[in-house]
């Protein structure tokens, strides 16, 4: 593995390694609204201020600000995390208000996938420390056998 690599794997951790990918998927995602927006279905909310083109900032912006954190130290890397959370925690909030309104029922099974596979993965991920050692067996505390 060429040392560059090595250095950049080593820079990002394993904070970096996630923010890095969830940004640049957010930021791709953004990206596929400008290219080729899908049906506002379910998100009413949404396109009551403005296009689904224009929403589409929200994931790219989200997407720059994940991914130039992931370069950040533990720590100062919390504005990544926060930034992540906002686009999927806006359209889970907007296909809510969807099924709330009776304007698309299975808004709610939507709502609930942005809920676990983005907000829920990314909480969790905020929390995973750096590195983490696993406590040692009790024998091995009492300085008995392993």
């Amino acid at each position: 593995m060429p040392t560059a690599v090595r250095r950049l794997r080593k820079q990002l951790g394993r904070r970096g390694h996630f923010l890095l990918i969830i940004g640049i998927g957010k930021t791709c995602w953004g990206a596929s609204f400008l290219v080729d927006p899908p049906p506002a279905q379910g998100l009413q909310l949404l396109t009551h201020w403005c296009d689904l083109r224009h929403w589409a900032w929200l994931w790219i912006t989200s997407g720059i600000v994940t991914t130039t954190c992931a370069f950040l130290r533990v720590g100062r890397d919390w504005a990544g995390f926060i930034a992540a959370l906002v686009p999927p925690t806006v359209w889970a909030t907007a296909y809510t208000a969807a099924v709330v309104s009776g304007q698309y029922s299975r808004g709610a099974y939507v709502a609930l996938w942005y809920l676990t596979s983005h907000v829920g993965v990314i909480l969790w991920a905020a929390e995973v420390p750096e590195y983490s050692v696993p406590h040692a067996p009790r024998a091995a505390r009492k300085g008995g056998p392993g």
